[in-house]
């Protein structure tokens, strides 16, 4: 159990703050309507099949792993009460969009085109600014395409070639300028 009053040699409490542990993102879990339909797309993808469990009741549990990635993500038979194709959000993170792109292509996966926001933070929900192509600039955070799987649970890729960090300067011309301000109004 968590105990968040530990105490120091000396006997004074010390609280434990968010920095004090790690917690790391490891499992997203999608719904699907066809778990042997929805094992044969992502195994198409590339991805590693980490686990295939399925009991005597049905009860099913299938875990898949990008490439490169530490998060997995499962489905299966009654491992969530989320109607298949709910999941959205599902950011796929590339340090080359056009090649990752033409390679889900190859794969016969209908992936979008590329795109970016002319605002140059992040892409509008509802495709306000959205401009056809990547960043002519190629910068970081500022690519995207996205491609569904059959039941519709939406992946959406993101180009980053740099990371943001607090020692990125303003004028770091490996960012768009909305980005860099941002992350320094946030810092300040």
């Amino acid at each position: 159990m968590y105990d968040s009053a530990k105490k120091t040699e000396i006997g004074e409490p010390v609280s434990l703050s968010p920095e004090a542990y790690e917690m790391k993102l490891e499992i997203v879990v999608i719904p699907v309507s066809d778990v042997n339909r929805s094992k044969k797309f992502y195994r198409d993808l590339g991805w590693r099949l980490d686990f295939d469990f399925t009991d005597d009741d049905g009860y099913s549990v299938i875990q898949f792993t990008p490439p490169g990635s530490a998060c997995s993500v499962i489905f299966g038979t009654n491992v969530t009460m989320a109607s298949p194709g709910n999941a959205q959000g599902l950011y796929l993170i590339v340090s080359d969009l056009d090649a990752v792109r033409a390679d889900l292509l190859r794969r016969g996966v209908q992936v979008g085109e590329a795109f970016h926001d002319a605002g140059g933070v992040f892409h509008h929900a509802d495709g306000k600014d959205r401009v056809t192509g990547i960043n002519p600039q190629r910068k970081s955070y500022a690519s995207f395409s996205s491609f569904s799987d059959p039941d519709g649970n939406r992946w959406t890729l993101q180009e980053v070639t740099a990371r943001l960090s607090a020692d990125v300067e303003l004028g770091d011309a490996r960012f768009t300028t909305q980005v860099l301000k941002a992350l320094h109004g946030a810092m300040a």
